[in-house]
């Protein structure tokens, strides 16, 4: 007999079920995007506006990239513990609050304050955003679901390089580019309150009656015939610990599933991001040192953003048809490529441009798949801490980046042999993703560890050592 998560996971594919909870759940990760292109944007802005050095100017995206990342450890514990549907809202509701007395910061240092604490909120959207929508996607296209959950990143990013630019004339420009994008996501928050919880989740936590009913109303929905199935006991609990002992808690659960695995999702995440971070933090003011003026500089950023949308289509398809490793291992070092090419033909402002595109349309073939994968490699009990903390510890990393590539590396190196340098790296990490983890390309979720079953065989289930 099936169990519920099987019955789930072999459900078709419906926009007025599944798509509901993928269009609401992109919707919140395209702030983290707008967000996160945000502080690009800014820096050049609150720079003039508040007379800063320039490691004062790094520290604009290194605070709110902080916040995101004790955000994707604290909401990620919560989603496993307390559940996908709660931290789903909150997470929103928190990002509005610290954005609306961010717009009204009266000095550099608050402002540095309020940016912090919106990125604790926006900072779960990723990781809780990415457990529940693969936890109502189909098994055979979950590949194709999570990547093309990362179209809201482009989409959100551009947005924000529009709003930019065409605020960048009016007067208390950075405080208007902060107010803009609250409204929308107050009404977000609203409408996530219809939402259910994951019947994953629920089965996981004992709650057999709340997962057979979201189960039963999703086999209606989608108009397949109904079949008995078993909701499988989850291992009886003694209580577990609470708070900071509670995010520590899995975090040593995440380590003792699988080292070499969560190594893998680590340094892909660190190192992806933080390439990706440093272009879209700087690269307004990179623009801005070749002589461009602000809306310019502005326009030509959010063309790279623009073009990854593209991108993450591409990558949709070839998640499934090559699998997800290949993607990976081929686009992360090629997107690295472009933008040392980027850096090298500066002077060249037409050439440069077209490289700066060819990195904006390769990093965002590489960001979906690296999400959908990382999601993929840890089963349901720590699949939203797994994948928060290695989006924590990419946030950690690259949110210190971009002050140490301003008041560091760029001034020591260069401009080329400081992308070269993440470029190089970049190949170290794909090399040991392809030694030292699965490809999850067709796998049941919960399985993907495990060597794949013969026909007609169930797998056995994946224990996950205290």
């Amino acid at each position: 007999m099936k169990t519920g998560n099987q019955i789930v996971q072999e459900l078709p594919w419906k926009w007025g079920v599944q798509g509901k909870i993928f269009i609401i759940g992109g919707l919140g990760y395209m702030f983290d995007a707008w967000d996160v292109a945000l502080n690009g944007f800014l820096t050049p802005l609150l720079a003039k506006h508040f007379e800063l050095s320039v490691g004062e100017k790094g520290l604009i995206a290194t605070a709110n990239l902080i916040g995101m990342a004790v955000g994707a450890v604290a909401w990620g514990t919560i989603a496993d513990r307390m559940g996908r549907k709660k931290a789903f809202s909150l997470t929103l509701l928190i990002f509005a609050l610290f954005s609306v007395l961010g717009a009204l910061s009266p000095s550099y240092e608050v402002f540095l304050l309020f940016r912090f604490l919106a990125g604790v909120g926006l900072g779960g959207c990723i990781p809780v955003d990415y457990a529940l929508v693969g936890e109502f996607s189909p098994s055979r296209l979950r590949g194709k679901i999570l990547s093309a959950m990362d179209v809201w990143w482009p989409i959100g990013a551009t947005f924000c390089g529009v709003a930019a630019t065409l605020l960048e004339p009016v007067q208390g420009n950075w405080r208007w580019m902060l107010a803009v994008m609250i409204m929308p996501a107050l009404l977000l928050f609203w409408v996530r309150r219809g939402i259910p919880e994951s019947p994953m989740y629920l089965a996981k936590a004992g709650r057999e009656a709340e997962a057979r009913e979201i189960i039963d109303d999703l086999v209606a929905r989608t108009g397949t015939p109904a079949e008995p199935y078993v909701i499988t006991a989850p291992p009886e609990e003694t209580g577990g610990p609470r708070g900071l002992r509670a995010a520590l808690y899995q975090l040593r659960l995440v380590w003792s599933f699988s080292p070499r695995i969560t190594s893998v999702a680590w340094t892909l995440f660190v190192t992806v991001m933080t390439v990706y971070y440093v272009a879209l933090s700087w690269m307004p003011t990179i623009l801005k040192e070749e002589g461009y003026t602000d809306a310019a500089a502005f326009a030509k950023t959010t063309l790279m953003t623009g073009v990854g949308i593209v991108g993450v289509l591409l990558s949709a398809w070839l998640v499934e048809v090559v699998g997800r490793k290949w993607v990976i291992g081929v686009s992360a070092p090629v997107s690295a490529a472009a933008l040392v090419a980027f850096a090298a033909s500066l002077n060249l402002q037409t050439t440069a441009l077209v490289w700066l595109g060819v990195f904006g349309f390769m990093i965002q073939v590489t960001i979906p798949v690296l999400y959908a994968y990382v999601a993929e490699l840890y089963p349901t009990q720590i699949r939203a801490s797994g994948f928060g903390w290695a989006s924590s510890a990419s946030r950690v990393v690259s949110g210190f980046i971009p002050f140490i590539f301003g008041t560091l590396l760029w001034p020591a190196l260069g401009l080329t042999w400081t992308f070269a340098v993440l470029g190089g790296v970049t190949v170290v990490v794909v090399l040991w993703m392809a030694a030292g983890a699965p490809e999850t390309k067709g796998r049941e979720l919960d399985h993907v560890t495990e060597p794949a079953p013969k026909p007609g065989e169930e797998p056995d289930p994946v224990p996950v050592r205290a």
